[in-house]
């Protein structure tokens, strides 16, 4: 038998939404590294966005657990009962003031840049999800995301326009891509963000269409293109290819989100190949 310690930090991790807040982690470390942090500097900014992300993802689960329990959701630890809201409330809480902190040694500017991104992403489990502007908390989170990293450089710079843009636009496809396999859920507990009004079809074509916009960003805001950019080019377009199929032919699955976010690697690495063109 489980001890109910353990138990109940695996279920505080899973509320967490592990899979997401390790990929934007993974993400802000390979910009920072891109972008010529020291060591120290690309670890505690890696261990700050974990916290952040791992706020974000406690924090939707304690907010929505009503409505996670309305629907039966059985991937929500809090809607199963294995763990309490209110013990997520607090961790998402401690995450959230741990993150902030965290970013403090890497300067003002940036500890301002990731308040701005936490706080965003935190008004959209608030509410702002149920809006007709659903998108704009994801385009300002990962549109600032670059500017988080270049500020935390030693000697702190601005993000080129482009390279926030790219973020922005990643952010676009990962809100659609996100929301797209719990359209049904949602409406039946009220929420009607953007992709709701839309709907399936022209949310899961605007998904890839933003990637793909994405893709050729990175392949053309940082100068010349290499061989490197054009192959990450073609591997997004390939994986858009692969996507939009599974929208059009069959009601949307993580496996959506997934692809999503392995494209949506292909192109930080491509960002970060960028070097110093990352900068304004």
């Amino acid at each position: 038998m489980t001890p109910p310690l353990v138990s109940g930090l695996a279920a505080l991790a899973r509320s967490t939404h592990p899979g997401p807040a390790i990929a934007v982690t993974l993400i802000s470390v390979v910009l920072a590294i891109g972008a010529g942090l020291d060591p120290w500097r690309v670890a505690l900014l890696g261990v700050a966005v974990g916290l952040n992300q791992a706020s974000v993802g406690l924090s939707n689960d304690w907010i929505d657990a009503a409505r996670d329990r309305a629907v039966g959701r059985t991937d929500k630890p809090v809607a199963l009962g294995q763990i309490s809201a209110s013990a997520v409330r607090s961790a998402a809480i401690a995450c959230a003031v741990a993150a902030v902190l965290l970013t403090a040694p890497l300067g003002w500017a940036a500890t301002l840049a990731h308040t701005v991104f936490i706080g965003s992403a935190w008004a959209y489990n608030a509410g702002l999800k149920s809006t007709a502007v659903s998108v704009l908390p994801y385009v300002l989170s990962f549109g600032i995301l670059p500017l988080v990293v270049t500020l935390a450089r030693s000697e702190p710079a601005l993000a080129a326009p482009w390279a926030l843009a790219l973020g922005a636009l990643l952010g676009v496809a990962a809100h659609f891509a996100n929301v797209l396999p719990d359209l049904d859920d949602d409406r039946a507990t009220g929420v009607s963000g953007l992709p709701h009004r839309l709907g399936r079809r022209a949310s899961g074509i605007a998904t890839w269409a933003a990637l793909v916009a994405a893709s050729a960003i990175a392949v053309t805001g940082a100068g010349e293109p290499t061989v490197v950019q054009w192959a990450g080019l073609a591997a997004t377009l390939a994986i858009a290819a692969v996507g939009t199929v599974l929208v059009l032919r069959r009601p949307p699955t993580r496996l959506l989100f997934q692809l999503i976010i392995t494209a949506a690697l292909v192109n930080v690495v491509l960002l970060a190949f960028a070097g110093e063109r990352l900068l304004a």
